[in-house]
């Protein structure tokens, strides 16, 4: 029985692209904790969210692993260096040293620390001519998973998130459908009874035409790859000044979810 989770990482893990009713992010690690807390006695459940999107490895190595060694938590969720491989002239062999030195340190203080892979972008724009690049991070990922016994939320085997629902209109961050879906993935990672199938199709959609499929891109490419462009050319971050949600509570969470669905 999980009596404390902290999770740690970027964009993804914050909950980016799962609004809440309060400008701030829900996300798969939130309702993931939901999951865990209901298998305990009301109120006793403590839960973290540190995670900060735009965040590269180091950097949530520096400012998040540390908060999360001082909790000393049942649980760990561990997802960094997805920003590290998008960027162009990055090792995915190098990241990974860095990543599995920060595993050592997360396993000697919590129970359980668990990894998460990265999604498969076949069906990415741009994104997917990093495939293989992700693939080989991924295999890094699974490597150190057992070496250390870390149980491993895999992203590429989540084949419902390869849908276009699952993902936001940005392309980069998941759908509150898509991180539903990864929640209950984590969940069965984890060995325990959920709610729903996260394997579970997806109702079909009509056929789309050529034409609306370029048109889309060229929306997607002006109003989001663009400026995303633009930030890494300044040295910006989507995360400059965002700050980690930190402790939550699970009724909190649970009161957050229903005024939005």
């Amino acid at each position: 029985m999980i009596g404390s989770y902290v999770a740690v990482g970027d964009s993804f893990t914050e909950g980016v692209g799962d609004p809440g009713p309060d400008g701030s992010f829900v996300g798969w690690a939130d309702r993931f904790a939901v999951l865990l807390a209901d298998r305990r006695p009301e109120g006793d459940f403590r839960y973290a969210n540190l995670a900060v999107r735009g965040r590269l490895l180091d950097q949530i190595v520096a400012e998040q692993v540390p908060k999360a060694v001082e909790l000393a938590p049942d649980l760990v969720s561990f997802c960094a260096g997805g920003n590290d491989i998008l960027r162009p002239g990055t090792d995915p062999d190098e990241v990974a040293e860095r990543f599995e030195r920060a595993v050592v340190r997360l396993t000697s203080a919590a129970g359980t620390v668990m990894v998460t892979t990265g999604f498969d972008t076949r069906g990415v724009p741009v994104l997917k001519h990093l495939r293989g690049k992700i693939a080989t991070y991924n295999g890094h990922v699974r490597a150190i998973a057992d070496r250390y016994g870390c149980p491993v939320l895999d992203l590429w085997s989540l084949r419902t998130v390869q849908d276009r629902r699952a993902w936001d209109s940005d392309r980069l961050h998941l759908s509150p459908e898509g991180h539903t879906r990864v929640a209950l993935r984590a969940g069965q990672v984890l060995g325990l009874e959920i709610p729903a199938d996260p394997d579970q199709p997806w109702p079909p959609l009509p056929p789309r035409g050529t034409l609306e499929i370029r048109r889309d891109d060229v929306q997607w490419a002006r109003e989001y790859l663009v400026p995303w462009i633009g930030r890494r050319l300044r040295g910006q971050s989507s995360g400059d000044h965002v700050t980690a949600k930190g402790t939550l509570s699970a009724y909190d969470i649970k009161m957050r979810i229903e005024s939005v669905a």
